[in-house]
């Protein structure tokens, strides 16, 4: 799957809608009573950058990422402005937001998670795409520094000699995109009804990337 390292104008991404998707099964029995399966282990997003784009520049700079991307052929970043860090959008970043392992004195590498929920059953959602330069990372409850991150996997890694000792609580805090790519391999607009107001639609979808 190809997948293009560069983030949607986020000019045009703040004024859109979309959020999380899930997929369950629902049976309903003759009695009345229903039978519910959820299809999906992970949930999947979907946005459309449509509401986002308020002027003929917006269109401009739409058209040139779409054909750049060639419609739905490549992926790219999305910054989800309600979702987009490790704690809440208008909270600063700790390195103590999330826990994403515990040291054995031997693993190096963790993956980057944001917990979702209050401990009835939450839901552990991977990240990876975090921003490079946001990740801040603690072991033990202090900030540590040194480590690395791939930008494209979202697992942080820490050098030898600064691998965490058994038992040690690893957390860290981040800004992070969601991959997505083009839902459609069309785009529709006409300019008289966006000079009336209508809003063009653009569907996109969250890739596994």
């Amino acid at each position: 799957m190809s997948f293009d390292d560069v983030r949607f104008p986020v000019s045009i991404s703040r004024g859109s809608s979309g959020g999380p998707e899930r997929r369950t099964g629902i049976v309903a029995t003759g009695s009345g009573s229903e039978g519910r399966n959820s299809r999906w282990a992970n949930s999947r997003r979907r946005y459309d950058a449509g509401f986002g784009v308020k002027s003929l520049d917006d269109i401009h700079t739409l058209v040139a990422f779409f054909e750049e991307r060639r419609g739905r052929l490549h992926g790219f970043r999305w910054k989800d402005h309600a979702d987009f860090k490790s704690c809440a959008p208008r909270a600063q970043v700790s390195p103590l937001d999330q826990v994403i392992g515990t040291g054995d004195g031997v693993t190096a590498s963790f993956q980057l998670v944001k917990r979702y929920g209050a401990g009835l059953r939450d839901y552990l959602r991977v990240i990876t795409k975090p921003v490079g330069p946001s990740v801040r990372v603690g072991v033990a409850g202090v900030e540590v520094t040194g480590f690395s991150v791939d930008a494209l996997t979202g697992i942080m890694t820490f050098p030898p000699g600064k691998i965490p000792a058994a038992g040690a609580r690893v957390t860290a805090g981040f800004e992070f995109d969601v991959p997505v790519r083009f839902d459609t391999d069309q785009l529709v607009i006409n300019l008289t009804q966006f000079a009336a107001g209508e809003i063009p639609e653009i569907p996109l979808v969250e890739i596994r990337a």
